[in-house]
């Protein structure tokens, strides 16, 4: 069979070429749910069959909302797409008025939930959403309708009728339509045809690890609505991984089960691993508490392709084994070939740390327009990883920088444009180079995000100032978790900072500083000094109209519940702003 071109066409491949007896597997009622190349296949055509006997015509719009990822979610994607008719996947956390937003704007018949709390979410809006007919759950409850009664009802179709409908599906053909969570503003659908995802589904092939078919494993856990973790399932199903689906919840735990060659995360998970590790072998005492504090130390300073020379290599090998090897175990990364960070900026001290450990983790970058890979550092090759980039291009895709330094791409990954949106998608496609809004340069090949374009701002001298180049300084700071930076229009920049808590604790068990909370520590002056102290070491690094001159502890961790963060875990600054509004007023009236 050839190389895939239409997104429903990796299953049927991974069925003619290695099918799998685990393809992917779920819980579903607290118990391991798993399905084999040929069942996978089966329930995508009974799916399609079903979709058609429902009425739903090519071109029809189906929603899909997952609590967390799954199986099913999955089937019915691929069983949607192979008739022609379009899918909508929306995140869970979004807002009643996203739901009936969305809904309304790509006109969605029939939506497809995961568990009884989203039902009863998009139920309740169904009254403001006219062309939605009819909600299903992946759930199985009484009175609720159920998702396999739904295929049982294409049981009357013949498949040559799904053949048909899917023989006429060309690559170029509109194959789903994300609607961007975004950082301000109502959401936007981003149209993406077959050939734009397909394309970077193969042109990403040679930045994978040499990956064993049909005995590589995985841990998927990224939202599958979001671009990112949606390409990758066809990747791995192109590449014959199996898939192991969880939710955030439950990420530690299915780590040890699944024991993945490969997965993805994004920064904040990431910080969160490392704080944990940092915290755990700083409480040892004695030779322990020595030897965890020297590999720590030798890992910070890991370069590729041996760049720091033998003895080095030497020594971190013996921490590997000693220490780290231990971290690996507890963590379920002893088989892990590769990690791929997205969605934000990663710290170079967090790449390097955990490379050094021997957990190979790899930043790289892209957008729901472009499919969504741009650039991406590999081990595959020498000389194709660097800390503080987010790679080289990928195969086929062209990147430049523009005179204002906005990072442009083209590709055949580029989106068809925005739904219903023909002046906004003329302001970012132009003479076939997608405008990315991000702000970076190309350093000997390696690409360098530097900020996004919007969230650039002036200071009241007329000083610009790159809000995320100063919080990737400062997050570099183990007592920092989370932060934002403020002052457009003020005389100097300041921080709103939620400080790590797991950190303070064992700094305030040394330093006779008392307290369990956030809410505990921020009224400590101990606490004050000790991020103006960390401030001040980032201070020293930047610009004299750059540095921080002041901040603030706020009392609570950013969290998508609260309104911080985006799904995929970008800052809302306008919400935090508002939220905060008093503490920033404060900042620059005192």
């Amino acid at each position: 069979m050839k190389e895939p071109s239409r997104l429903f066409d990796f299953p049927h491949f991974q069925l003619k070429n290695f099918p799998l007896k685990t393809m992917m597997t779920s819980r579903v009622a607290g118990e391991w749910k798993s399905y084999s190349t040929s069942e996978f296949v089966e329930h995508m055509n009974l799916a399609s069959r079903a979709l058609i006997a429902n009425g739903i015509n090519p071109g029809d719009k189906i929603a899909l909302i997952a609590h967390a990822n799954c199986c099913e979610w999955n089937i019915m994607d691929a069983g949607i797409m192979q008739i022609g008719a379009i899918d909508v996947p929306i995140y869970h956390t979004m807002s009643e008025a996203d739901y009936t937003f969305i809904l309304n704007h790509s006109e969605s018949k029939i939506c497809f939930i995961s568990n009884l709390e989203l039902y009863h979410k998009v139920l309740s809006v169904m009254k403001d959403t006219p062309m939605l007919k009819n909600i299903y759950c992946f759930e199985k409850a009484d009175g609720i309708p159920y998702w396999l009664d739904f295929l049982s009802t294409g049981e009357k179709v013949p498949l040559s009728a799904v053949i048909e409908n899917a023989d006429r599906v060309n690559e170029s053909d509109l194959a789903t339509i994300i609607y961007t969570s975004g950082t301000t503003g109502q959401p936007k659908g981003v149209m993406l045809s077959h050939r734009n995802i397909a394309s970077n589904v193969i042109d990403c092939q040679d930045r994978l690890p040499e990956l064993k078919r049909g005995s590589s494993r995985t841990l998927s856990f990224l939202p599958c609505c979001h671009i990112f973790e949606r390409m990758l399932h066809y990747l791995y199903m192109q590449n014959g991984v199996c898939i192991y689906f969880t939710g955030m919840d439950n990420i530690k735990d299915d780590l040890v089960i699944a024991r993945p060659h490969i997965f993805t995360g994004v920064p904040r998970l990431f910080e969160k691993f490392h704080d944990g590790i940092v915290a755990k072998g700083m409480s040892n005492t004695g030779i322990k508490k020595w030897l965890f504090a020297q590999s720590y130390k030798l890992a910070l300073k890991w370069e590729p392709d041996g760049g720091n020379g033998w003895f080095y290599e030497f020594r971190l090998s013996l921490a590997r084994k000693v220490v780290f090897s231990k971290v690996k175990a507890a963590l379920g990364l002893t088989e892990i070939q590769a990690i791929a960070s997205g969605s934000a900026a990663l710290q170079p001290r967090l790449a390097r740390f955990f490379c050094g450990a021997g957990i190979p983790l790899k930043e790289g970058y892209g957008l729901t327009e472009t499919s969504p890979v741009i650039t991406v550092n590999t081990f595959r090759r020498p000389k194709m990883w660097r800390a503080g980039t987010v790679g080289m291009p990928i195969r086929n895709v062209e990147v430049k920088i523009a005179e204002d330094g906005e990072i442009l791409c083209k590709g055949p990954n580029v989106m068809i444009g925005y739904y219903k949106e023909p002046g906004m998608t003329a302001e970012v496609l132009k003479d076939g180079w997608f405008h990315t809004g991000d702000i970076g340069k190309i350093r000997e090949g390696f690409l360098v995000i530097t900020d996004r374009k919007k969230e650039i701002f002036k200071t009241s001298g007329g000083k610009y100032i790159a809000p995320q180049m100063l919080e990737n300084l400062l997050k570099e700071s183990i007592y920092i978790e989370q932060l934002m930076i403020v002052g457009e229009n003020q005389n100097f920049p300041s921080a709103l900072i939620v400080a790590d808590l797991a950190m303070l604790k064992i700094w305030a068990a040394k330093n006779q500083v008392q307290g369990t909370s956030l809410k505990d520590f921020i009224c400590h002056q101990k606490v004050q000094n000790l991020i103006s102290d960390e401030i001040e070491k980032v201070n020293q690094k930047v610009g004299k109209w750059e540095q921080v001159k002041s901040f603030k502890l706020v009392p609570e961790p950013f969290t998508v519940e609260g309104g911080e963060l985006t799904p995929t875990l970008k800052l809302k600054r306008k919400n935090i702003a508002i939220k905060y509004s008093e503490l920033i007023h404060q900042i620059y009236t005192s």
